[in-house]
């Protein structure tokens, strides 16, 4: 009998210690799975030098990261030393908006824009773009050694949350390779304001680098794809700034969307000192929206403008974009709010139904 017992007991330690070793293991994996992004909000066209309330009700948003869509600063440079953007930048960093943005801990992402590049509607011929990428990287904390610092061009992608519920974010860089735009040929006329889109199929707004890599990206795994345009891609009936621009190269942004495969795309933008929401759908086999967030301090003055593809009017007055996700019910919302946080205008899609057929 005591032999018996013995043995149970022995049997009973060594089944401890054959489960205790991988007791720890497994709460420690559970403890590294990231939360899911349920919050994310974004803006664009931040003048340093003017009052920033905006942000008043961006940081009641309790946001879990933001996303600059470019011009977050207006450094449009003279000299050659580049001095205007490095004090913009200096300017920006102690503008109390902005900064207390930072200093509450909001993870902030940024691609750029032609204001804070260093030329208004500038591309790849400005002369200072190697030393406007230093101090973009360095304002925005880049890490030196990291994958991005080491090429030329600010763009980036970065992958959020667990298997199920990961969410890819991708910001391109639409003016360090970008090929010049075509003259309007009636300066102001409605849909003709200062360009006319180019056919010609040996201009490029990515450059063929940045377009490598995207094709590699938009292959990785992902259940929402937030890809960053600082200019729009969707919107038609405007002469200004946009994809529509370079009609052989927007072609080739949705080909590229197709064949990858690339399930739950929306396009996020800044750039036209006006909130919108585009949708098309027949780009990519679903529908797609685009939520331009445009301006957190310097709103437009102008009318309203041609909306092919709008949903809706365009929103003049200060405004920041809201992309919330919902899990549960695998579905999304665009938003853009005003100074006061109500939002203004607002489009919701079930995740499931952004996937080809």
């Amino acid at each position: 009998m005591k032999l018996r017992t013995e043995a149970l007991l022995a049997a009973a330690l060594l089944a401890l210690a054959c489960v205790a070793p991988t007791a720890e293991p497994a709460a420690e994996a559970a403890a590294e799975i990231e939360p899911a992004l349920e919050r994310i909000g974004l803006g664009s066209c931040l003048r340093q030098n003017l009052p920033q309330p905006i942000f008043d009700a961006i940081l009641d948003d309790d946001f879990e990261l933001f996303v600059f869509l470019g011009d977050n600063v207006y450094g449009d440079v003279e000299s050659e030393d580049l001095r205007e953007l490095r004090d913009a930048y200096a300017m920006q960093a102690e503008a109390d908006g902005f900064s207390r943005l930072r200093q509450v801990g909001v993870p902030l992402v940024a691609t750029w824009d032609d204001h804070d590049y260093g030329v208004n509607d500038g591309g790849a011929e400005f002369f200072g773009r190697e030393e406007a990428q230093r101090i973009f990287e360095d304002f925005w904390d880049v890490p030196a050694d990291s994958e991005r610092a080491s090429r030329p061009g600010v763009y980036d992608a970065v992958t959020y949350g667990p298997p199920g519920r990961r969410v890819q974010l991708i910001l391109l860089d639409t003016r360090y390779f970008r090929s010049a735009l075509r003259p309007t040929d009636e300066r102001g006329a409605p849909g003709k304001e200062r360009y006319l889109p180019d056919p010609d199929p040996g201009k490029t707004m990515l450059g063929e680098e940045q377009w490598a890599w995207l094709g590699q990206v938009l292959q990785e795994e992902a259940d929402l794809r937030i890809l960053a345009s600082s200019i729009q891609v969707i919107a038609d009936g405007h002469g200004y700034e946009g994809w529509r621009q370079l009609p052989a190269e927007r072609d080739r942004l949705y080909a590229l969307l197709r064949e990858t495969g690339a399930n739950g795309v929306v396009m996020i933008s800044g750039d036209r000192h006006r909130g919108g929401i585009y949708r098309h759908d027949d780009a990519l086999g679903y529908p797609l929206l685009e939520l331009t967030a445009s301006s957190l301090n310097s709103p437009s003055s102008s009318g309203e403008e041609a909306g092919p593809y709008r949903l809706g009017p365009t929103y003049r007055p200060e405004n920041y974009g809201a992309l919330s996700i919902d899990w549960t019910s695998r579905s999304v919302t665009l938003e853009v709010r005003g100074i006061d946080g109500a939002a203004v205008l607002g489009e919701t899609l079930n995740l499931d139904d952004l996937r080809a057929e």
